[in-house]
């Protein structure tokens, strides 16, 4: 009897050993956060860009308990380098993230001799928006339609004109690669600008033919009736515009593209950590706050897994990577 109950006895404090000894090592992941997140947004204050990323802290401190503080670090160039490397260099405790747009996908592509790579160097946390592009057309062009271009760029070599932003930039890229997928790339005159604004001016004025633009920047003038809209990048059309096709019913097949947004971590931040912090994201995505917003200019709050992103930033390098080194570009780093 006295031995069995000291048996019992014995195991107690060893259980009780055991369970602190979890708990312990469980602590800094299960109270997460303990204290202010910083968000690195490479982007000066103000900007769409910052918009989103303002909204989001804004809701998901309020849900989270802790309040996620931007930190905007605009330096103008393609790839926001110092941004890139203070997050990748941070400790991964999910209290330094990064704010992520396509530029962060097109970087390793280039920039010559980036060591920051987005696929080692970080975690995807969330997806937290992602919009489509348009192709648009002057109004009184008699291209009617993405079949129309590709005729007329045929027909007339290095007659179409297509304007954009810079060389380098997300509007550029995704330009080229549907005159790539296309087959008019060579048949096309690419036309750069300073911004959105001064193509579709450009375009309005007719003094080019088409221009790839944001769905937020075109729609506006689309209903007006200054800009004819094309095509949609998206693999799907849009509530926003559900009579336009895509550019892949129209014979782009396998054409899909979008402008997104959303957040990273230093690589090895503990998943539980990334799980929480996307969590939250796609509580916020779901507020009418924040969806509702996004759905009236066409783009959409999404609040992805970390899993989803991160299969979706490997997917993405590579495609740019391989479609820069075909138009032998590149850019100087910040």
């Amino acid at each position: 009897m006295t031995g069995k109950g000291s048996s019992s006895v014995s195991v107690v404090p060893a259980l009780i050993a055991a369970l602190f000894t979890q708990a312990t090592a469980a602590q800094p992941t299960t109270s997460y956060p303990t204290k202010p997140i910083r968000l690195i947004v490479a982007q000066p204050p103000g900007g769409s860009t910052d918009i989103t990323m303002r909204l989001f802290a804004q809701k998901v401190s309020e849900s989270i308990g802790q309040q996620i503080v931007v930190d905007n670090r605009a330096s103008g160039g393609v790839g926001s380098v110092p941004s890139l490397t203070t997050v990748a260099k941070a400790a991964p405790d999910g209290y330094t993230l990064l704010a992520v747009t396509p530029s962060f996908t097109f970087a390793p592509a280039l920039i010559k001799d980036l060591v920051i790579d987005p696929v080692k160097d970080f975690a995807a946390v969330t997806q937290l928006t992602r919009a489509p592009y348009l192709l648009v057309g002057y109004a009184g062009s008699g291209i009617k339609s993405v079949g129309d271009l590709i005729a007329y760029a045929k027909a007339q070599p290095s007659q179409l004109t297509l304007g954009a932003t810079n060389i380098g930039s997300g509007t550029h890229l995704v330009a080229m690669r549907f005159l790539s997928v296309a087959g008019i790339r060579a048949q096309t005159t690419y036309v750069p600008y300073k911004g959105v604004a001064p193509a579709l001016l450009d375009l309005m004025a007719g003094r080019i033919d088409v221009s790839m633009a944001g769905i937020v920047s075109a729609t506006p003038l689309l209903k007006i009736g200054k800009l004819r809209a094309l095509g949609m990048s998206s693999a799907q059309r849009s509530s926003l515009l559900p009579d336009l096709p895509t550019l892949a019913e129209q014979g782009v097949a396998g054409y899909e593209a979008w402008a997104f947004e959303g957040w990273a971590a230093p690589a090895k931040t503990p998943m539980a950590i990334l799980q929480t912090l996307s969590a939250h994201a796609a509580r916020a995505a779901r507020s009418a706050a924040i969806a509702e917003r996004y759905k009236a200019d066409g783009a959409e709050a999404l609040g992805s897994s970390p899993e989803a992103f991160q299969r979706f930033i490997a997917q993405e390098v590579p495609l740019w990577r391989r479609l820069v080194k075909e138009l032998g570009i590149s850019v100087d780093a910040e």
